[in-house]
Parts: C-alpha cells; structure tokens; sequence
C-alpha cells in the first residue's frame, strides 16, 4: 500500500552519516522526494556542507529544513562515546527529533553501534519489548524476506525469540505486505527434536502463542534465500553471520561472472546476447535495492542505511521508513504483544523464567 498523498510525514536525515555523506544522503533524498510526494526533511549537519549540494536539488530544497551542527559520530567511535559526547551531533539531535516529536522517523548511513546505543537511550523501547532488534529484506527465489536479528542481540533467550517473531510478523506485514506472514526460527536442522534448549523453548512458545502468528517450525541457512518463510528468527550472532555471508557470496558470484565473460571473445560475445538477462539478475541481488534495515522495538522508526552506500541505496532506506511510518508498525507490534501477554506468556510462566540463563 502507498502512503497516503493527504498525510504529511516528516522524516530526520542524518545528513552526515556514512562514507559518501553528506552528498548520497541528500541526492537519495532528492530521488525519495519525487517518489513520495508527501514527505518532509529535516536534515541535520553542518550547513557549509549541505548548502551547497541542497541548492543543486530544488524539488528536495523545497521540502526541507537544514538544523545545523558541526558535531559529527564517526565511524571509530564507541557506542559509549558516542552516548556522552554525541547527543549534539547530527545522529543525535535527529534521533532526539522523534522523540521530540518533530520527527515521524529517522534515517542514518552512521555508525550502526552508536546509532543504536543513543536511539536505545533517547526514544527507550516498546512496552513489553526486552530488547530491539535489527530487521531487514534479504532477495530470495520467491521474492523477498524478513530476517532478524542482524547483530543487535549476541545472545538471546527463548522471549527474545519470541519477541522478535511478533516484531518480524509485524515488519513483513508492513514492508512486504503479506496478509499473514510465516515464521520460521533459524536452527541446524529442521527437525524438532535439533537445537538447543533456547531454540525448542522459543518454539513451543510460538506453536502456543495465543497469537495467530503463523508459524512454520525449524528452518535452516538455506531456507532462507529459498524464500521457505516469511520471516527468518536468529539471535543476532546467527544472523549477522548469515547476513554477511549472503552479501559475500552474492559479490563472489558477480566477480566469477565478470571475469567468466571476460575470458575470450567467445565470452564477450555472450555477454552482449545475454546482456538484458543478465541486468535482471544483477538489479536482483543488487544490496542497494534492498538497502535500510529498522531497529525494531524502539519507541520510534529508525532506519539504518548501510555506511558505503549510494543515493540509491540510500533513496530505499527512505522508501523503508515511509512504508514502517504509513503502516504504524510500532502500534502493531504493541497490539501483538500485549495480546500475547494475556494469551500466551501467561500460559507458560516455566518457559519464560527458564530459558533466561543462555
């Protein structure tokens, strides 16, 4: 479903975060303008270095306020620094922003730890919500899919799964539109029986959830680019392994490829006949197009954008918050829980107290 053309959204650009800013972030916001009408920025970050490119862009000049700091979270620094000394930086007067209310969301290419350790301490998390957790689309042969968690959550007990199953119900709702998404926990096999205790307690919590979560079982590393499920649940030591090796092997497979048609003139004529074909392919596992991951649970929309990316990357990343934004994800996820609080958690207090020691 589109936003609506009628509601105004306001949208807090971290317009110095990532490795390309603060051009990418202001070219992919130009890009996300003409898309979606009706979204306001507020772009944080040093004027001397916005103003010029914004007044390049119009349409995106227009539909945006410049606040101005020269206060900047770099990439080396620590979640712990960047809480005492980054609340006046470009990040965190943004993130401050939803919180505040000035904001419906924010996007940032910033220091992912940083981001989520200020964002965590300003806008706190959902009622009911342990701890967030880090969601995005991964391409698969059906289509797309919902993974989580991405590395907020080292380590995880069987609520934490089940937290973020409810949470990932609501995101691919949202981002894939998916009446009823299916939910699979990521585990060494499919069988039941395999796993360890926090993995079998999660899913007994799931098949009883009083919810009408509509949950698969067991799926494996591979399931996931098969599109087996909706939404694959990780601890976020799986899944940042999975998500990292996913993106490695689809840049493996681009290089083999190139220099395969590289290698005589054979080839290189192949590559001219295959070519449109092969375009289709490369915009498929192109990562910009599936760029923007949400730390869901957060009491507000934050979106992080990969740090290397590009307008166009960055331009989805916003397309992401725009979609969480217009389908009120977090009063989902607050529904969710709370109805799994009176059906579900109550059911089995047992599982609740004793897979909290991993």
């Amino acid at each position: 479903m589109a936003p609506s053309e009628t509601s105004q959204l306001r949208i807090a650009l971290d317009a110095m975060g990532g490795d390309n800013a603060p051009f990418s972030v202001l070219k992919g916001a130009d890009f996300a303008c003409q898309k979606y009408k009706n979204v306001n920025f507020l772009l944080f970050g040093d004027q001397s270095k916005i103003n010029p490119i914004l007044e390049k862009l119009p349409a995106l000049q227009k539909v945006s306020s410049v606040i101005h700091t020269d206060k900047v979270v770099t990439n080396e620094d620590k979640p712990s620094a960047a809480i005492r000394q980054g609340r006046d930086s470009s990040m965190g007067m943004a993130i401050k922003a939803v919180h505040d209310g000035t904001a419906d969301g924010i996007v940032s290419s910033g220091n992912t730890g940083a981001l989520m350790a200020i964002a965590k301490i300003t806008l706190r998390t959902l009622p009911g919500i342990d701890r967030p957790a880090i969601a995005t689309a991964y391409p698969t042969m059906r289509g797309r899919c919902i993974v989580l968690d991405l590395g907020a959550n080292v380590e995880c007990d069987a609520n934490n799964l089940f937290q973020f199953a409810v949470m990932g119900d609501a995101f691919a709702h949202a981002v894939l539109q998916v009446e009823r998404p299916s939910i699979g926990l990521l585990n060494v096999g499919s069988e039941e029986a395999k796993g360890n205790e926090v993995v079998k307690a999660a899913a007994s919590m799931l098949k009883e959830n009083g919810l009408k979560l509509n949950y698969y079982g067991h799926v494996e590393g591979d399931d996931i680019t098969k599109g087996t499920v909706d939404v694959v649940v990780s601890d976020g030591f799986s899944g940042n392994i999975s998500l990292k090796t996913a993106e490695g092997t689809a840049h493996m497979f681009s290089h083999f490829l190139k220099m395969a048609f590289k290698s005589s003139w054979i080839s290189k004529l192949g590559y001219l006949l295959a070519r449109p074909a092969l375009k289709k392919v490369f915009n498929a596992l192109d990562p910009r197009q599936h760029n923007g991951a949400m730390f869901l649970g957060l009491n507000g929309i934050v979106v992080k954008s990969h740090g290397g990316t590009d307008e166009v990357g960055f331009a989805n990343a916003i397309g992401v918050a725009v979609e969480l934004i217009t389908h009120k994800i977090n009063e989902q996820i607050t529904k969710e829980i709370e109805i799994s609080h009176r059906n579900g958690h109550q059911k089995m207090p047992e599982l609740a107290s004793a897979t909290s020691k991993n």
